[in-house]
C-alpha cells in the first residue's frame, strides 16, 4: 500500500492540511461577499483586500523558504504556525474594512513561511519514488478540506458574520500541537537528500535564482496562469452574488466551491497518469490554457447547468497546473536549495495579488450585467501563460536541462 511508504511527518503535514483548509474554506471564500454585502466595502476595495494577502506572498515566500533551508523547515513552520491562529482570531473580532486589509496580509504572510516550508520537508523526507504520491495526496486532501469547508460556512452563515473565524482558530491551534508533538518523537533523515557543508548565504541564494532562466520563465507563466484561476474566490463569487441575472448567487457559489473540489478529487488520479507520460511542465502548459477556457465559459454562460461545466472545464485546468507545479520545482531545484525554489514560487502570487484587484475594478467599470467582456479579457490574461511555458520548454531542451529524477 502507498500511505505505508510515506514518511510520519508527511504523514501529518497531509492530515494536517486537510483539516487546516476545511477551516479556511469555510471563511475565506465568503470573505469577498461578507465585505461588499455586510461592510459596504467596494468591490475593488474587496478585491484588494483579497489580493493582498498573495502581495505580501511575493516577498515572503522567498524569505519564509531561504529561512526555511537555513534554520529548518521545522522552525519556521512552528512559529509562522503560531501566528497564524491569533490572525484567524482577529479576524473573528474585526470590524473595519482596514482591519481586514491588515489582518488578510498577515494570513498572506504567514501561508507564504508555512507553505514553502512544508512542501520542502516533504520532499526532503520522501525518497524520489514516492515524491509524485505524496505531493498528489497533499494536493487531494487541499480539495477534499475545499469540499467540506464551503459546505459547513454555508451553514453557518459565513458571508454574513465572522464568528466562523474561532473555529478556523482552534483548528489551526489543534495543528500546531500535533506538529510540535511529531517533530519530537520523530528524526528528520538528511541521508534521503544530498547534504552540503557549505552554508547558504543569502548572496548565493539569490546568485543561484538570477542565473536560472528556466525557473524565472516558469514564474511569469504560471504568474498568467494564477491570475485567472485566482478569480475563482474573489471576482466570481462576486459577480454570482450580485449579479441580477443570478439568483441566490451566494448559494450557487458555495455549491460550486464543493463542485470544483470534488471534481478535483475525481479527476487528480487519470489527470496525474497522463501527465506521466509525458512531462510535469506539460501538464502545467495545457493546465493553463484549460482553466482560460473554463474562465471564458462565464463570458457565454449564465444557466447554472452551463456554469458548472464552466468550472468542471476549469478544474480540469486547475488540476493539470497545480498537481504537478511542486513536482516540477522539486526537478529542477538544487538540493540544498529547495525551500529557496518553493519559496520564490511565491512570486506567482502577482498573479493571485493582481487577479482580484483588476476583476474587482473589472466589476466597477462595466458592472454585474456585462460578464462577457469582463470574463473574456480574464481568460485571455490567463492564456497568456501558455505561450509564455512553451518558450520555458524549448529553453529546457536548447540548454540541455534535466530534471532531478524522472517519473
Amino acid at each position: 500500500m502507498g500511505i505505508r511508504r510515506i514518511h510520519p511527518i508527511s504523514l501529518t503535514i497531509i492530515i494536517g492540511t486537510l483539516f487546516a483548509r476545511m477551516a479556511t474554506f469555510m471563511t475565506i471564500p465568503f470573505l469577498a461577499i461578507y465585505l461588499t454585502s455586510v461592510k459596504g466595502a467596494s468591490p475593488g476595495f474587496a478585491g484588494a483586500i483579497i489580493g493582498v494577502s498573495s502581495i505580501v506572498g511575493l516577498f515572503g515566500g522567498f524569505i519564509g523558504g531561504y529561512l526555511s533551508d537555513l534554520y529548518g523547515q521545522e522552525k519556521v513552520m512552528k512559529y509562522s504556525i503560531f501566528i497564524w491562529i491569533f490572525v484567524f482570531v482577529g479576524f473573528a473580532l474585526a470590524e473595519s474594512v482596514v482591519t481586514f486589509f491588515i489582518l488578510n496580509a498577515l494570513n498572506g504572510l504567514c501561508r507564504s513561511f508555512f507553505e514553502p516550508s512544508s512542501r520542502a520537508l516533504l520532499s526532503k523526507v520522501t525518497k524520489p519514488k514516492n515524491k509524485l504520491l505524496v505531493f498528489n495526496l497533499r494536493y487531494a486532501a487541499i480539495n477534499i478540506g475545499a469540499a467540506v469547508g464551503p459546505l459547513i460556512g454555508l451553514k453557518i452563515g459565513s458571508s454574513s458574520s465572522t464568528s466562523a473565524f474561532f473555529v478556523t482558530a482552534v483548528i489551526y491551534a489543534f495543528y500546531f500541537i500535533v506538529l510540535l508533538a511529531m517533530f519530537s518523537i520523530n528524526q528528520i533523515d538528511d541521508s534521503l537528500n544530498t547534504k552540503t557543508s557549505e552554508r547558504v548565504t543569502m548572496a548565493k541564494a539569490l546568485k543561484v535564482l538570477s542565473a536560472d532562466r528556466v525557473f524565472f520563465f516558469a514564474v511569469i507563466g504560471l504568474i498568467m496562469g494564477v491570475c485567472g484561476y485566482s478569480q475563482f474566490s474573489s471576482t466570481i463569487p462576486q459577480y454570482l452574488a450580485s449579479s441580477p441575472i443570478i439568483t441566490n448567487g451566494v448559494e450557487v457559489f458555495s455549491y460550486l466551491i464543493v463542485f470544483n473540489a470534488i471534481t478535483v478529487l475525481i479527476v487528480q488520479y487519470p489527470v496525474t497518469r497522463i501527465g506521466k507520460r509525458y512531462s510535469a511542465l506539460t501538464s502545467i502548459m495545457i493546465g493553463t490554457l484549460t482553466t482560460s477556457i473554463g474562465l471564458l465559459g462565464f463570458a457565454f454562460f449564465t444557466s447554472i447547468p452551463f456554469l458548472f461545466l464552466s468550472v468542471f472545464v476549469f478544474t480540469v485546468g486547475e488540476v493539470m497546473m497545480f498537481t504537478m507545479t511542486d513536482l516540477f520545482i522539486d526537478q529542477i531545484s538544487p538540493h540544498d536549495l529547495k525551500g529557496l525554489y518553493f519559496g520564490a514560487m511565491g512570486f506567482t502570487a502577482i498573479g493571485g495579488s493582481f487577479g482580484p484587484l483588476i476583476g474587482g475594478l473589472m466589476l466597477e467599470y462595466f458592472g454585474y450585467t456585462n460578464h462577457f467582456t469582463l470574463f473574456s479579457v480574464l481568460a485571455l490574461v490567463s492564456s497568456l501563460g501558455f505561450p509564455v511555458l512553451l518558450y520555458v520548454k524549448g529553453l529546457m531542451k536548447s540548454t540541455n536541462r534535466k530534471v532531478g529524477y524522472s517519473l
